[in-house]
This record gives structure tokens, sequence and C-alpha cells, in this order.
């Protein structure tokens, strides 16, 4: 048990690594469909945006939403935090990341298929929603308010 407790800020900080990595990409992805909507679909410059989209989704993204899933979990098992009111309203945040995470899987092939539905204005919303996520999720995290 004792290593546990040893290996604990490593594993927080792997934590808050992976999360920095994952929320570069949620704030970098939707700003990317912001310039690839304003092109024509099928040119060269939309063809080289769907490789940019589809390499930071598969190998930023993902992996990092992964590691701060996982880790995260057994920092939560491991505190025993199951009965922190913040942590209740933190897992309720992170439902919308994990959504906007979804929601960006799900535009970048409708991009990839050149049969994007939405205009630059609408991305340039959606670039603010996780934003305002990590905001409270960070006060949660670091305040633990209630």
């Amino acid at each position: 048990m004792e290593s546990l407790y040893a290996a604990y800020p490593y594993l927080k900080a792997l934590h808050v690594i992976a999360v920095i990595a994952w929320m570069a990409g949620l704030l970098y992805l939707p700003r990317l469909f912001v310039y690839h909507a304003q092109t024509t679909p099928g040119s060269e410059t939309s063809e080289t945006f769907k490789v940019m989209e589809r390499r930071l989704l598969k190998y930023i993204m993902n992996p990092a939403m992964i590691v701060s899933l996982l880790v995260g979990l057994f920092l939560f098992v491991q505190q025993e935090l199951w009965t922190s009111g913040w942590m209740h309203a933190k897992f309720l945040l992170l439902f919308g990341m994990f959504a906007m995470h979804g929601f960006m899987g799900r535009w970048r092939k409708e991009f990839e298929a050149d049969e994007n539905k939405h205009s630059d204005k609408f991305y340039r919303m959606m670039n603010e929603v996780p934003t305002v996520l990590m905001i409270l999720i960070v006060i949660l995290a670091v305040a633990k308010p209630f």
C-alpha cells in the first residue's frame, strides 16, 4: 500500500499532463473546423485539414483522453472521493467534456466525407464549450467548494 502512496504524486502529474494534452486538442480541433468549413470540399486545402484533424484526434486527443480517464479514476478510487459533492459536479462537467469529444469525432468524420453540415460560426461557438467546462472543472478540483 505504501508504494501506491509513493506513486500518488507521479500519477497525479501524469493525470495533469494527459488532461493538458487532451484540452489542447479540444481547443484546437474546433479551430481547425472553423478554417476547414471555409474551404471548398475536395480542394487541396480541405484535404490537408482532413489529415491534420484525423491525426490530432487519433494520435493526441484519443490517447490523452484515455490516460486522463484511467488515471483519474484510479486517483478517485484511491482518494475515496465518492462522497464529495464537488466531485459529483466535476463528473457531470466531465460528461460534457466527453460528449464534446464525441461530437468532434463525428464532425471530423463529416468533414472527411465532405458532408460538413455546419458553418464556421457554429464551430466558433463550439470552440468555447470546452473552455467553459475546463474553467468550471479546474475551479471545482482546486477549490473543492462543497
